[in-house]
């Protein structure tokens, strides 16, 4: 089928840019999600989301959820603290912050372990905290924490967490289907996505990936909320196949074209054109001398966030709308005090896509004002 959707690049850390055939697989006859027909389309799709990161379908399972990235914090924080038991959080940036701010929410036990948002936590800290703290139940994480494009270390902290009998939990939203995962030798309990990030699907689809035993055992543990339940999801997919509440039938049709051409393209092929995607971001970058927050060591290679340069022409919502006319997407970033805006290699694009944006972008620099290459007094 010919397109006629215009394409818009979005450098946004989500949703992303998607393909037409992941556009149109939403145009489908209506359906009532409890038809046969329907239902039969989950079964396989939760063992292929659980296949992305390489887990055993006896032993990990994937459960559904309506919603945006954030319903997966929730459930998973909220259904597998077990009485008596406390939260251990590593925080060090805006989304491992929210977990801290749901546990606070459901009045939840949590030990926060603060961190530098620029560095890579300090592994002796997270351990002595968990040494001082014996009744952990689990041990939270950001893969990837967008906001600022830092990459933790996931494997070392989940180690730690099985050393100390806690089990891991990390919010891989923006990592899973973007660079490889291995749920054991990453030494991940549970994980999480939605459909809009690196399936480069559609939005409102998110997804739970975790070990089928602590999910059996969570049915013991105290029920805090009725829709986010993480047990009470899984028990229904297991008895009907189907979710408990009316799916996204459209964004389900969208999420199985997608992890098709995942699969087709292959998770090295994948993870390298967004390597290529984020080389051209970082050669625009030095080309026109901005400056990212991070050093590009402690970075995942998926997000840049770059520093507001110090010329007083230099206006964001000016220079974003300039690029949002022209078709490319940028984002303010979530670093707080700090003006930053980010550019995350995401998507259905590769490094052409990139090289156009630098030319618009550099247009809007020169067009609002701001001095090329950019300025920095520090």
């Amino acid at each position: 089928m010919s397109s006629t959707v215009q394409r818009n690049i979005l450098l946004n850390p989500g949703p992303s840019t998607t393909t037409d055939s992941v556009k149109y697989a939403q145009i489908v006859p209506d359906i009532c999600p409890r038809e046969k027909e329907f239902a039969s389309l989950m079964a396989p799709l939760r063992e292929d989301l659980v296949r992305v990161v390489h887990g055993k379908p006896e032993e990990y399972t994937a459960v559904l959820f309506c919603g945006s990235g954030t319903i997966c914090i929730d459930v998973v924080l909220n259904s597998l603290l077990d009485e008596g038991k406390k939260a251990l959080v590593v925080n060090n940036g805006s989304y491992s912050q929210r977990a801290c701010d749901v546990l606070t929410a459901y009045g939840l036990p949590f030990v926060e372990v603060k961190q530098p948002i620029d560095d890579v936590p300090d592994l002796h800290v997270i351990e002595k905290a968990l040494k001082d703290t014996p009744d952990v139940g689990y041990v939270y994480m950001t893969f990837h924490e967008t906001g600022s494009g830092l990459l933790n270390p996931v494997r070392e902290v989940g180690a730690l967490a099985h050393k100390y009998g806690a089990f891991f939990i990390t919010d891989s939203t923006s990592a899973y289907a973007l660079m490889p995962i291995n749920l054991y030798e990453d030494n991940i309990d549970f994980c999480m996505a939605s459909a809009q990030k690196g399936i480069q699907g559609m939005s409102g689809l998110s997804y739970v990936i975790g070990r089928r035993d602590i999910i059996e055992a969570s049915k013991n543990f105290p029920v805090r909320s009725y829709y986010c339940n993480l047990y009470m999801q899984y028990e229904f997919f297991e008895k009907t196949g189907e979710m408990h509440f009316t799916p996204p039938v459209q964004t389900i049709y969208a999420a199985r074209q997608a992890l098709d051409e995942y699969f087709e393209e292959g998770e090295q092929g994948k993870w390298q054109r967004h390597q290529r995607v984020m080389a051209a971001i970082r050669a625009g970058i030095d080309r026109l001398g901005l400056k990212e927050m991070l050093d590009r060591r402690v970075q995942s290679g998926l997000v840049a966030a770059v520093i507001y340069p110090d010329d007083p022409a230099w206006d964001f919502e000016k220079i974003h709308d300039y690029c949002y006319e022209r078709g490319f997407t940028i984002y303010p970033g979530k670093i707080d005090n700090k003006g930053t805006f980010r550019l995350c290699a995401l998507g259905a694009i590769d490094a052409e896509d990139i090289n156009n944006f630098w030319e618009v972008f550099e247009q809007a620099l020169i067009a609002t004002g701001v001095a090329v290459p950019v300025t920095y007094t520090n």
